[in-house]
């Protein structure tokens, strides 16, 4: 089964995919740029390239593709390490494998290569964004000395005026300056106003404040309650049972060994599902899974969903 269409939806939404057990292909933005050779104009985009050391199972493909094909996760990492076993196949044959609307892979000295496809921009806010080229504008000598702005000469020409305009200006002065002086003095003695208002409408808060002061002579000790925040949308995943109180059984005996078990509710085939823990960083999810694995429970895996 190809995993071209998953990996390609996945890199919209995320900066990290990671096919288990081959490599992971990330994401990074790039902003606008122009191209000086060839004058083309890109919007921005996301920079795709390919890690050959990241192959640890974070859930996420497989995830994505039991719930897109409405099977089990199981089937889904089985489906994954065929595709995988294709890939490696191919590029020992010294074949080039395009992974459509993603890049192209190629094995070159004992090392895979990768080269991005150029028809998908997968960052979301550039979308319906695509390159166009504009030549740079030239202009002949001529056309250039033309466009030069030329000093404007402007001489004012003295009429006679009769003198009362004169005065009348000088009046319309005068009286401007009166009313701009009285219009001042009135915002100030708004301005005061206002503030005595609100000075007496503070004195008489506070008042009512002391006023409703009160003492309790024999208050209730104070109770304090400490309840387990559970954040993050990574989870550890320790099993799922068809009873649930065989999940509650498997809760506490997680608590016993100290881990923050809890239980996330149902999934789509109605088994139970008990978690270790959970995390809000994938890369400490990561981490404890891999410390699980190593220490408790080979089975644990990795379930990426936000839970309320």
């Amino acid at each position: 089964m190809r995993l071209d269409s998953y990996i390609s939806d996945l890199l919209y939404r995320y900066e990290c995919v990671i096919l288990p057990g081959f490599g992971a292909f990330l994401t990074q933005y790039q902003p606008a740029r122009i191209h000086e050779s060839t004058d083309a104009f890109y919007p921005p985009s996301k920079l795709l390239s390919f890690n050959r050391q990241l192959q640890s199972n974070d859930g996420l493909l497989a995830d994505h593709i039991a719930k897109s094909k409405d099977i089990s996760y199981a089937d889904a990492l089985t489906a994954i390490r065929s595709y995988t076993r294709f890939l490696e196949h191919e590029l020992e044959a010294g074949k080039n494998i395009i992974i459509e609307a993603v890049g192209s892979l190629a094995m070159e000295a004992g090392k895979i290569s990768f080269e991005p496809s150029a028809e998908n921009n997968y960052l979301t806010a550039s979308f319906g964004l695509s390159q166009f080229v504009q030549p740079a504008m030239s202009r002949s000598s001529e056309e250039a000395i033309a466009l030069k702005a030329e000093p404007l000469l402007f001489t004012p020409t003295q009429e006679q005026r009769p003198v009362y305009l004169k005065y009348a200006a000088i009046g319309l002065i005068a009286i401007g300056l009166t009313s701009f002086g009285g219009l001042k003095i009135y915002e100030s003695g708004v301005k005061q106003h206002n503030y005595v208002q609100s000075q007496d409408a503070k004195d008489r808060v506070q008042n009512s404040i002391q006023e409703a002061t009160f003492v309790i002579s024999n208050p209730l000790p104070s109770l304090e309650v400490n309840l387990p925040k559970y954040q993050g949308r990574y989870h550890i995943i320790a099993g799922a049972f068809r009873e649930e109180a065989n999940a509650h059984k498997k809760i506490a005996q997680l608590q016993a060994q100290g881990f923050e078990a809890r239980l996330l509710g149902k999934n789509k085939y109605g088994l139970h599902q008990v978690s270790y823990e959970s995390h809000s960083e994938r890369s400490a999810a990561l981490k404890a899974l891999r410390n699980i694995k190593n220490n408790n429970n080979k089975d644990a895996w990795l379930l990426v969903k936000q839970f309320n």
